[in-house]
């Protein structure tokens, strides 16, 4: 059962990834076009472009649920893959142990980057 419920947020983890992916396609690919999010013309990744984007909390809090989301489906992925190996019991929970201090520590540092981001563009760093 504890199982399937993991795999349920799998499954839910990919359709949240399928949906800010496609925010972030039509963001950033083709606001060069529609200028959504692109105030100061030009194209979207421009500095001044991105950092007006880097500046609003909607992108950080959408940056950080895409990271944790993409880091749990990735991660239990590849733990699946690897416990059809028929690993032995005490192999299956040092790699579930070591993929989970690895997503949390990548997932701390990526929340870190997106809010130090947050914080540079507020203060309005145009250096």
């Amino acid at each position: 059962m504890r199982e399937t419920k993991f795999w349920t947020w799998h499954m839910a983890a990919g359709v949240v990834i399928a949906f800010l992916l496609g925010q972030h396609m039509v963001i950033m690919h083709i606001g060069g076009i529609t200028h959504l999010f692109a105030p100061f013309g030009g194209e979207a990744v421009s500095k001044a472009n991105s950092l007006f984007r880097d500046g609003q909390m909607f992108f950080v809090t959408s940056y950080i649920l895409l990271l944790g989301v993409a880091l749990y489906h990735g991660l239990y992925g590849l733990r699946t893959i690897l416990f059809e190996l028929t690993l032995k019991p005490a192999i299956e929970k040092a790699v579930s142990a070591v993929l989970l201090i690895l997503g949390l520590g990548l997932f701390g540092l990526g929340t870190w980057a997106a809010i130090t981001v947050h914080t540079i563009a507020n203060v309005g760093a145009r250096g």
